[in-house]
């Protein structure tokens, strides 16, 4: 055997004894596949995969929030999207998680997701405390945005359980239009497929919230923000509309590798530019916003951020 034939059958033996570089593998715990959690959760992954090395992403299509924070605290996925309010019940053991408080720490705030309480011009209808005595679809039922539009209506002291029904947007707006409710609640990004589609239909009104009204709410509940809606955001919107905010979140478990979720978290936000293309909504996705987050950031996700 001449030495040139003995090297290069050297070199493969050293490359067969070496193992490939592991795939690290992440899993994102999003929502339904029509949802904007989905949506985005896919495009984290495909930055994750891009620009993580040795790193393999996917987005999981789940229940949304509840399933999302007890998967990613048992240590089924490594990160997951939550509304902040069920992200703050989760970690205080209150909520839904009554009495079971989880090991989960944020990674960002993303984005606003409002509710937003439409009715119609044909109603008479102009405020919040006018809704009393009135049927209002209040979306589906043990969803968050039932959840927050009964505290608000609350607030105003006109919630009654005989007027609620629990329909979703589309079934809400549609009730809405044929007379059978003369509110319906939609809690999500503003613009909305639902009230763009109200808004074509029919003189849309949306109401406003009194901060001097909910203050006492507010406190209440912490997690809740006030937000305003810009003029214009629908063609019949023409002021300003203050609204409640329960935002997007992402997070992760309080143990997870904070090398890990430091990159995950650059993976993201030093490519923002990317995940616009796959929604707009990326559009209200920043660093400074990130920080607004329900609950203790985990070390990780803080180390991206302090550096920036």
């Amino acid at each position: 055997m001449n030495f040139t034939k003995t090297l290069a059958l050297a070199a493969l033996a050293t490359a067969l004894a070496v193992p490939a570089t592991a795939q690290q593998r992440v899993s994102i715990g999003t929502g339904g596949t029509g949802g904007l959690f989905y949506v985005l959760g896919a495009g984290m992954a495909d930055l994750i995969t891009e620009h993580m090395p040795d790193t393999t992403a996917r987005a999981e299509v789940t229940g949304a929030s509840v399933e999302n924070i007890r998967r990613t605290a048992a240590g089924e996925m490594e990160m997951g999207f939550s509304s902040s309010s069920t992200l703050y019940e989760a970690a205080n053991g209150i909520g839904a998680f009554e009495g079971d408080p989880q090991d989960v720490a944020s990674m960002a705030y993303l984005y606003p997701a409002v509710l937003q309480i439409a009715t119609t011009a044909q109603t008479g209808i102009t405020s919040l405390s006018d809704l009393a005595g009135h049927p209002v679809s209040m979306g589906p039922p043990g969803s968050n945005a039932a959840v927050l539009a009964m505290r608000l209506l609350e607030a105003y002291g006109v919630f009654d359980a005989n007027n609620a029904q629990f329909l979703s947007y589309s079934e809400g707006v549609d009730a809405l239009t044929n007379g059978t409710v003369d509110a319906a609640v939609v809690l999500a990004g503003a613009p909305v497929a639902a009230l763009i589609d109200l808004d074509a239909r029919a003189d849309m009104v949306l109401l406003s919230v009194d901060a001097a009204t909910v203050a006492g709410m507010l406190e209440e509940f912490p997690f809740y923000q006030l937000y305003d809606i810009p003029a214009g955001t629908y063609p019949d919107v023409t002021q300003d509309i203050t609204v409640i905010n329960d935002p997007a979140t992402i997070f992760t478990r309080t143990d997870a590798d904070p090398a890990l979720v430091e990159g995950m978290t650059a993976a993201i936000f030093d490519h923002l530019d990317q995940l616009i293309q796959v929604h707009g909504i990326a559009r209200r996705i920043n660093n400074t916003d990130a920080l607004n987050v329900p609950i203790p950031m985990h070390p990780g996700a803080a180390a991206y951020f302090d550096a920036q």
